[in-house]
């Protein structure tokens, strides 16, 4: 379980095919291998991954192919930043909201509007996932956590604060990029749970209702 507070901007330094169509990715990030060991959980940019092995300041996890391929960590090229932050831990402050570090869907960046003292960035989501996002709602982005500004029918705008614009990759995303998104996962056990149809004056639970039940996760 994270919070979506980052705390380090990592950098990818390889990402090398194993078998079937799964990668071994490594990742230099000094501030969450500073204790990581081999089983600890990092989230990097939103997708929870398994550390494998660290050595000098680098970890390597396995990242399965369902993971590459519902996710944009499928383009990542070394060089690449990343957004980086160690499991939370019980008794720290939450900051930011619950994240799973279960990637629900790609978004891709659709414009930027820079003001003073923020900046309005606009993302289109998976239209299965757009009755999850509200107007103050909390949405996760590449790992990040956000407070939903504006919704449309299958758009939605942030406001990014001068911090997290430099100290995560959204200040350097251009528009067409893709974007990991995670949903708030209390609005999905929520919908859960309101679909459970009554059969003779009985709730009948695990049963769909007619927002169409729960979508996907990938790890």
């Amino acid at each position: 379980m994270f919070t979506g507070i980052v705390e380090e901007l990592g950098e990818v330094v390889r990402v090398t095919p194993t078998a079937g169509d799964s990668a071994l990715v490594a990742v230099r990030g000094p501030l969450v291998t500073s204790d990581a060991r081999h089983g600890d959980s990092i989230s990097v940019n939103g997708v929870c991954l398994t550390v494998v092995d660290t050595a000098d300041g680098v970890f390597t996890a396995d990242v399965m192919g369902e993971t590459l391929r519902r996710s944009a960590l499928g383009t990542l090229r070394p060089g690449d930043p990343v957004n980086l932050e160690r499991a939370a831990a019980l008794g720290s402050r939450l900051g930011g909201h619950l994240v799973q570090g279960h990637v629900d869907g790609v978004g891709e960046l659709i414009s930027r509007e820079p003001a003073e003292q923020w900046e309005t960035v606009r993302f289109r989501l998976p239209a299965a996932l757009a009755r999850y996002v509200v107007e103050k709602g909390s949405i996760t982005i590449d790992g990040v956590s956000l407070t939903v500004a504006e919704v449309g029918a299958d758009e939605f705008a942030v406001g990014l604060i001068p911090t997290t614009l430099k100290l995560t990759t959204l200040g350097a995303r251009r528009v067409g990029d893709p974007v990991n998104l995670e949903v708030d996962v209390l609005a999905k056990y929520v919908e859960r749970l309101l679909g459970a149809r009554l059969t003779d004056g009985a709730v009948v639970p695990g049963v769909a209702g007619p927002l169409g039940g729960v979508a996907g996760e990938v790890a």
